[in-house]
């Protein structure tokens, strides 16, 4: 078994042999988490991964590959190890979102201000959960758009939000 951390696996197995395939023009559209190396690269069919590139290219069908081999697909090696990295702090930050210490508004509400500006608070309706937030330096607000099963969830999908409003923001 070999490791998608291993820097001296250069493409020359699986699919990079096949004619038809191509090697270059590819694009990242995700990557997924799956908690524990089990996936075999698509691609090179050696490397066993645990953070899979979802790759895509108009003349060929999506392959799910490890870090290595999506940087020479793409052609950016270090584009493709700097969006892995990235990806693994923000599912820490995710992780670490649930132990910060939220506190209890006046109305009896979860809340929590961040260091970077926003105020989410998590507030139970009926059986369900929901939450919202506010960028105190723009005054934008957010709600959840669907019920969530807990508060936990909620504060995860608020998270999910802020960092999508964030990206997305000039």
């Amino acid at each position: 078994m070999v490791s998608d951390d291993d820097a001296s696996h250069v493409p020359g197995t699986g699919k990079w042999r096949e004619a038809g395939v191509p090697h270059k023009g590819w694009q990242c559209v995700g990557i997924e988490d799956l908690e524990e190396p089990c996936h075999l690269c698509q691609m090179c069919e050696v490397q066993i991964v645990r953070y899979v590139h979802t790759m895509v290219h108009p003349d060929y069908a999506t392959l799910e590959v490890g870090c290595i081999c999506a940087g020479h697909m793409e052609q950016d090696l270090v584009g493709a190890r700097q969006r892995e990295a990235s990806f693994k702090q923000r599912l820490s930050r995710r992780v670490n979102w649930l132990r910060r210490e939220w506190r209890i508004s006046y109305s009896g509400n979860e809340f929590i201000n961040t260091h970077d500006g926003f105020n989410v608070v998590v507030f139970q309706n009926g059986e369900t959960w929901g939450a919202r937030f506010l960028d105190k330096q723009t005054g934008y607000i957010r709600y959840s758009q669907r019920p969530y099963i807990s508060a936990d969830a909620a504060k995860l999908a608020a998270f999910d939000a802020i960092t999508s409003y964030k990206e997305r923001k000039p």
